[in-house]
């Protein structure tokens, strides 16, 4: 996952529209992804609404059939835990501090749920779940 710099992210409006954006990302060790947004974005005000969120990572890279679907609940933490998200995100993106600087920035941090991942570099393909 940490090999991805951006996925398609999901999220459903209020009124149950679908909505999606690619953000770039930053994975944590405990597979949290972390990705930043104004918080006036269609994707924050979908995200404060109804938590669930949904990504895709990979697949865009010719003879590189690796994904990941990603399914999980996205918040936007405060204190010493947005802190250290944040972290995670400067790690994968250190120009990202020079954006806090612009009014209404805000980070997400999104706890997986449900996870496949697909290798179709291999035959016969690997496909593997994991459930959170």
């Amino acid at each position: 996952m940490r090999t991805q710099r951006y996925a398609v992210q999901s999220s459903v409006s209020g009124s149950q529209a679908p909505r999606a954006a690619v953000v770039g990302i930053a994975v944590s060790d405990s597979f949290e992804i972390v990705f930043d947004t104004l918080g006036s974005s269609r994707k924050a005000d979908n995200l404060r609404s109804n938590s669930r969120i949904a990504f895709v990572l990979g697949g865009l890279v010719g003879g590189d059939e690796r994904t990941v679907q990603y399914e999980g609940i996205a918040d936007e933490p405060s204190s010493d835990e947005g802190d250290r998200i944040r972290e995670v995100y400067f790690n994968a993106f250190p120009e990202g501090r020079d954006r806090l600087s612009r009014p209404g920035v805000t980070h997400f941090r999104t706890r997986p749920q449900w996870l496949r991942y697909s290798d179709y570099n291999h035959n016969p393909p690997i496909i593997v779940e994991f459930t959170f």
